[in-house]
């Protein structure tokens, strides 16, 4: 997850008044405060399960080992209903006394790692380093202990909830988990708000989907001596055209718009012309007018890049084939600063002493925002860094913390049997 908080909204205080809130009395229930308790005599045992988690490895398309633990968990915890769906997410459901509303709250189950890297956690002082430890190994540790403190604290909840992870998150898998959750998935049309956890920290909440576009363009021609056939198409400096003019695109600050050629290869070896080669291009875009205009651009200039090699080059008789392909389509959406699920977490994090930034964000809360369901993206407390590096860490302090937040907003949003229910993100 990143390189996903690229816009920050000014920093959001707790209330300033001393009057209890809808929260805070959510959060004076005897069974919050066991809950509490629970969450502070278990920081062992989460770590463990945080290891447990992260050493099954979940390459991308690739999660169904690590998703068949989780549905055990799950299981264990007594969550109903247990399930792994057809494309691969693990859905559980934890009854209220109503099925309505039906919150979900979320993490996902794959990294960017391909299969058969090293997972094993090696612990330094009191960080764990592992690929994916904190993208989102934090995030699926924090969904299980919430759900299983949850049912330990017997706390009743008025509306259900729904226990999703989910798969394709990352890079290629375009978020193909989530949009069958809301597309063709059984809870399509039953959910009523949708929380992700992913990554670390306890301060941030994701209010607005950032947008991305990602395409593989793949050059194809006849190949050759670097001398004796020198003067045919060459796939490679083809690339280097369309390079060249995206890295002179006028990108905007506002709205900011960004770009990226994150893969490059081909070709056989120095003294030969390569007979094909492709790249991949990231483009991002707080705006859906601007990520379209920067997706034109990059069209046109591959269009235009392969027309000049081919016109320079078109002695040689065969000229260059080119397939543009989108591998990955993020949309965007915008939620307003006062939206009551970003109010209720920014309560919940002023009742923690906690002081919430708002930002912009890539997560699985893209696709909901997008159809207009409250959606956020929050951390699962504690500290990482490296991510989407073997050299990803996590350490534990203030992970108490993004647990007792998580677990208030997801009973927030459902309800306590009996409470003042008014926090529904719903509303």
């Amino acid at each position: 997850m990143s390189g996903k908080f690229t816009f920050t909204l000014p920093a959001i205080g707790r209330r300033a008044d001393n009057q209890r809130g809808p929260i805070a009395s959510l959060a004076a229930d005897p069974s919050v405060a066991r809950a509490f308790a629970t969450i502070d005599s278990s920081a062992a045992d989460f770590t463990e399960e945080q290891i447990r988690i992260c050493e099954i490895p979940a390459p991308p398309f690739g999660e169904e080992a690590r998703a068949r633990y989780i549905a055990a968990r799950f299981t264990r915890i007594g969550l109903r209903d247990v399930r792994i769906d057809e494309v691969g997410n693990v859905i559980g459901i934890l009854p209220g006394r109503s099925p309505e509303p039906l919150p979900a709250i979320s993490a996902h189950l794959d990294t960017v790692f391909p299969e058969g890297t090293d997972v094993r956690v090696r612990r330094v002082g009191s960080r764990l380093c592992a690929p994916g430890i904190g993208d989102d190994v934090a995030g699926l540790a924090a969904l299980v202990a919430v759900a299983e403190t949850i049912v330990k604290a017997q706390i009743r909840l008025a509306g259900s909830l729904a226990f999703v992870a989910t798969v394709g998150e990352e890079g290629e898998g375009d978020l193909r988990g989530v949009r069958h959750l809301f597309g063709g998935g059984s809870l399509a049309k039953r959910i009523s708000s949708f929380v992700t956890i992913d990554g670390a920290g306890a301060d941030w909440v994701t209010h607005a989907a950032l947008g991305s576009r990602r395409y593989r363009i793949r050059l194809e021609g006849p190949g050759g001596h670097s001398w004796g056939d020198f003067g045919v198409v060459n796939p490679v400096h083809a690339l280097g055209r369309i390079a060249a003019r995206l890295a002179d695109y006028p990108a905007p600050t506002t709205p900011r718009t960004t770009f990226n050629i994150g893969h490059i290869a081909g070709g056989e070896s120095v003294n030969v012309i390569p007979s094909s080669a492709f790249m991949d291009i990231d483009l991002r875009s707080t705006a859906e007018t601007e990520l379209k205009r920067i997706e034109d651009f990059l069209l046109r200039a591959a269009s235009d890049s392969v027309a000049a090699e081919n016109s320079l080059r078109a002695a040689s008789g065969r000229p260059i084939q080119s397939s543009v392909t989108l591998i990955g389509s993020r949309p965007s959406g915008e939620q307003p600063a006062d939206a009551p699920i970003v109010r209720t977490a920014i309560e919940v994090g002023g009742l923690l002493g906690l002081r919430t930034s708002l930002n912009r964000a890539s997560t699985d809360a893209n696709v909901p925002i997008s159809l207009g369901i409250p959606a956020i993206a929050i951390g699962a407390g504690g500290i990482s860094g490296n991510p989407h590096r073997l050299t990803e860490w996590y350490d534990p302090q203030g992970r108490d913390l993004g647990y007792k937040r998580a677990l208030l907003i997801a009973i927030a949003l459902a309800g306590i049997a009996g409470a003042d229910n008014s926090t529904s993100s719903t509303e």
